[in-house]
C-alpha cells in the first residue's frame, strides 16, 4: 500500500521502499535542465538491460562504470526527482526504471506519424525497436504522387495534404520528419499547425518552430564531424 502527504510542494510517497520524496510535475519541467532530462533515456536503456540480464540491485557506481558517467553525476540528476536509492544498498532496478519512465512519460503507448517514405523513412518504419518501447507509428505521409496509395509493410503511405486532418483525427503529438532539407520546414509548420508538439527531424537544417514545441536532431554527419577533431 502507498500512502500520499504533501508538505509544502513536495510530495512523499510511503511504500516498501520506504518515504521517498516525489516532486511534482509543476516544479520538475521548471526546475530540471534539458541537459539532464537528455540523460534520463540513457539512464532508462541501462536499467531495461540490467533487467533483462536478471539484475535486482545496482550501485550507483558500478551504473557510472557502465555509463562512462561519474556517480556524483548520476545521484545529482536522480534528485531532481526525488530520493530512489538506498544508501549502502543502491537503487532496486525495477523500481527506479518505472519512475523514471513515469517522469518521461513513456509509461503508456504513444502514436508517431512518420513524414517522408523514402529510404530513410522505409528504414526507420520498419525498426522494431520504437515498438518495444512504446513508440508506434502508426501514419506515414509522402507528397510523391508516385507513392501515396502504395504499401510500405504494414503501412499505406497518405498524402501529405491528408496530414493535418489525420493528425487532428488521431490526436497524435509525436513525429518523425525524415524529408529533405528542403521541405522540412513547411513540413514541421504543418505538423505543429495540426497539433505536434514534439519533433524528431533526420532533415539536416535547424527548424524554426515555436517554444513549446521540443526539436531533436539526428544529423550523422554532424557527430562524424564532432568525432574527426578527436583523429
Amino acid at each position: 500500500m502507498c500512502r500520499v502527504s504533501q508538505v509544502a510542494g513536495k510530495i512523499f510517497t510511503k511504500s516498501k521502499h520506504g518515504i521517498t520524496e516525489v516532486r511534482s510535475k509543476k516544479m520538475i519541467s521548471a526546475d530540471v535542465p534539458d541537459i539532464i532530462i537528455g540523460r534520463l533515456p540513457v539512464y532508462l536503456r541501462a536499467l531495461n538491460l540490467l533487467l533483462e540480464e536478471g539484475r535486482e540491485i545496482i550501485a550507483s557506481q558500478e551504473l557510472a562504470d557502465k555509463l562512462g558517467i561519474s556517480s556524483a553525476q548520476i545521484r545529482k540528476d536522480l534528485s531532481h526527482f526525488g530520493e530512489f536509492g538506498k544508501q549502502g544498498t543502491g537503487y532496486e532496478i525495477k523500481y527506479l526504471r518505472e519512475q523514471l519512465r513515469k517522469i518521461l512519460k513513456v509509461d503508456r503507448e504513444l502514436d508517431v506519424a512518420l513524414v517522408g517514405a523514402g529510404d530513410l523513412g522505409h528504414a526507420i518504419a520498419h525498426h522494431g525497436n520504437f515498438d518495444r518501447n512504446g513508440f508506434h507509428i502508426v501514419a506515414v505521409f509522402d507528397h510523391n504522387p508516385q507513392k501515396i496509395g502504395a504499401n510500405m509493410g504494414r503501412f499505406q503511405i497518405l498524402g501529405s495534404e491528408s496530414m493535418p486532418t489525420v493528425i487532428q483525427e488521431m490526436g497524435i503529438q509525436l513525429a518523425i520528419i525524415a524529408v529533405p532539407a528542403d521541405s522540412a520546414q513547411q513540413v514541421a509548420d504543418i505538423l505543429i499547425k495540426a497539433g505536434v508538439r514534439a519533433i524528431l527531424s533526420y532533415a539536416p537544417i535547424t527548424l524554426n518552430v515555436p517554444s513549446k514545441v521540443r526539436v531533436q536532431y539526428i544529423d550523422p554527419v554532424v557527430h562524424l564531424q564532432r568525432m574527426t577533431y578527436y583523429l
